[in-house]
């Protein structure tokens, strides 16, 4: 939990410091004030990183430096410095001890819900795989690695198919191999958080639509879980040919994706924009949980950007209900439309513009 923040050169902020309450603290302003720059420092803070842009990105313009300050109710400070010159540069502080990474056990638990989060079903593939992998960074250790080591023998084979008029199956072995192995990794990993994800979703959404309909999450996958890292280094040989023609890969955890069925029918068919937002309000809040559980008990930071006024009435109310035990930041350009939700114990941090 952070009692204070102070941001330096961070975005479009060029110095400005901030009391925060334990419980809700509402970002209100016009669009442009920094509402989400704001957010987004929390974000850096905790995980080290943005979701929306690159590190030399989150300095001010023509500034050399940015610096993110920030002290915990538990005792102790967190600073993240980010240098752009002479060469790019971050390096992290806590508690005065200085690290060049953070890792998951030295980061803070937070969730983020922006409005890209309300199209999860709606959306491609790509974006439900990174939802899960996003997650899995957060609560199993070593998963980072995994997902980059996989990105890394990914290109490696996809640049010999390019570069390579005739690849040979031997020459190609080794990256087959290799990839099929952490193919296998990802898969084994991916398919125990759905399984989670299913089990609590699927109570959530029922309790939060008032309704029968039974949701199902499930990996659509070729192969299971136990046996796809054999079925994909078979696939991977037979299909050389087609994947030279093609020029890439076209099999693998990075082509998968996440079903969610509605009473057995696929959600992107049936479900109402209503039904799908109200299942992703329940994947965030099962995400809240198993963060909570995979940091021992220690209450996650909850990020809302902009979500507010694009759920109704109902699931507004539906979320505050499960705020309560969360420190969280909300923006809003409309602080009428959220403070109506909070009768006590909220802090407004007004924003002008910057």
């Amino acid at each position: 939990m952070i009692t204070d923040l102070r941001l330096r050169n961070f975005r479009s902020y060029r110095d400005a410091s901030f009391e925060l309450s334990p419980s809700i603290n509402i970002i209100v302003g016009p669009n442009a004030s920094g509402k989400t720059n704001l957010l987004e420092a929390v974000l850096v803070l905790a995980r080290g990183r943005s979701y929306r842009a690159r590190d030399n990105e989150l300095v001010r313009f023509k500034q050399p430096w940015a610096r993110l300050d920030a002290n915990l109710a538990e005792g102790g400070q967190r600073v993240v410095k980010l240098v752009t010159e002479p060469t790019s540069d971050k390096t992290y502080e806590i508690s005065g001890k200085p690290y060049k990474r953070l890792t998951l056990e030295r980061s803070l638990p937070v969730v983020l819900f922006e409005p890209d989060h309300l199209r999860l079903l709606s959306g491609g593939p790509e974006r439900r795989r990174d939802y899960l992998d996003d997650l899995l960074e957060q609560t199993t250790a070593g998963y980072g690695s995994l997902r980059r080591r996989y990105r890394r023998a990914l290109a490696q084979r996809n640049r010999l198919l390019k570069q390579t008029t005739q690849p040979r199956p031997e020459q190609m072995f080794p990256w087959d191999l290799r990839l099929s192995e952490l193919a296998g990794q990802v898969i084994r990993t991916r398919t125990g958080l759905i399984d989670q994800l299913d089990i609590e979703a699927s109570r959530l959404y029922k309790a939060l639509s008032h309704t029968k309909t039974k949701i199902k999450l499930a990996h659509q996958s070729q192969w299971s879980a136990e046996n796809y890292q054999s079925h994909m280094l078979k696939r991977l040989e037979s299909d050389l040919e087609l994947d030279r023609l093609r020029g890439f890969t076209g099999i693998g955890p990075h082509r998968e994706d996440l079903s969610v069925l509605f009473n057995d029918r696929p959600a992107q068919e049936t479900a109402s924009r209503g039904e799908a937002r109200t299942v992703v309000l329940a994947l965030k809040i099962t995400e809240l949980q198993i963060i909570q559980a995979s940091y021992n008990g220690q209450i996650p930071i909850l990020l809302l950007d902009d979500v507010f006024s694009e759920l109704d009435g109902a699931r507004r109310h539906a979320l505050t209900d499960y705020l309560a035990p969360y420190q969280t930041f909300i923006t809003t350009t409309d602080a009428d439309l959220v403070l109506q939700n909070f009768a006590a114990k909220r802090n407004v941090i007004a924003l002008g513009h910057l």
